[in-house]
């Protein structure tokens, strides 16, 4: 029989480390058709045109997000400690197809606050949290199974979903579960989720939530991450954001949204999360900008 530890050794051997993460970017990358940012108007009418699909509620370029275990040690996880004992990420439903013109490959996470008596606010919380996270996930979920089996009765060209998640750097007051989701249908597009759980209070976090209520944290952050780009571009040419593009000025970046996708890293600074298309041509991928705690500090 096996023990606790040794299934901890299974779901640790099953998590996607760095490597596991840079090679599903690969496979990403190789199944992309935009290489260059030659035709950077073409790259942005796509980015457009994806993000109206996104926004749907029941469409072919829609994600579903998933854990980083795997169905076999699902169960067993239900005993073993996770995140200060507080929660736990589990295979809720498996859908797997593969044939010559089409491949799926979708886990269904729960985060799991069950085992918690939730007679204190902030177990009440985060029951609430997971709740509201669960259901949203659910429904992307059915979304996409949904579309993916009608376009497979329709044969309408070919389909690969490849979606994976990774658990960031978590530190004793937050969890934030990042969700890889990749689809190719001629060409290839990612977006990433981030949800992120106050483990103090049990509450889901906004970016605005960890700045005092009125403080304006738009803009400095903002700018921070402006000269990040112009550094980046002025360093390497094969770095491009849209930024300072007179011809272009519509799709210039601007400022970030009140309710920024982000995370809190290792060092505890904030790092600010865009999907692909957002900020620069789709070639880029998904970028991300860590926030120097001086330009936080700032914030009143």
């Amino acid at each position: 029989m096996k023990t606790v530890e040794d299934l901890k050794q299974e779901y640790h051997n099953i998590k996607m480390n760095e490597e596991q993460v840079k090679q599903l970017k690969d496979r990403m990358n190789q199944a992309k058709t935009d290489k260059t940012n030659s035709n950077v108007k073409q790259s942005r009418n796509r980015t457009y045109w994806q993000r109206g699909l996104a926004t749907a509620a029941a469409v072919a370029l829609v994600f579903v997000a998933l854990p980083n275990t795997s169905a076999s040690v699902a169960k067993a996880m239900g005993e073993i400690p996770v995140l200060g004992n507080l929660v736990k990420v589990v295979t809720f439903r498996n859908y797997q197809y593969q044939s010559e013109r089409n491949n799926a490959d979708i886990e269904v996470p729960k985060i799991d606050s069950e085992g918690k008596t939730g007679t204190s606010q902030s177990e009440k919380n985060l029951k609430k949290s997971t709740k509201e996270i669960n259901r949203e996930i659910s429904k992307i979920s059915n979304d996409i199974i949904k579309e993916f089996e009608e376009s497979k009765k329709q044969e309408e060209g070919f389909q690969d979903v490849v979606v994976k998640s990774q658990v960031m750097a978590t530190t004793q007051d937050y969890f934030t579960l990042k969700l890889i989701c990749y689809q190719g249908s001629g060409s290839g597009a990612e977006w990433d989720y981030y949800y992120t759980i106050d483990l103090q209070s049990g509450k889901r976090m906004q970016l605005g939530d960890l700045f005092k209520a009125g403080a304006d944290y738009v803009t400095p952050i903002s700018d921070n991450i402006k000269e990040q780009m112009r550094a980046q571009m002025k360093k390497d040419a094969n770095v491009s954001y849209w930024l300072d593009d007179s011809e272009v000025e519509e799709w210039n970046f601007d400022k970030i949204d009140e309710n920024q996708n982000f995370y809190i890293n290792d060092k505890g600074n904030i790092v600010i999360c865009f999907n692909e298309g957002e900020v620069a041509p789709m070639s880029m991928g998904c970028v991300s900008f860590e926030i120097p705690a001086k330009v936080v500090e700032a914030v009143h």
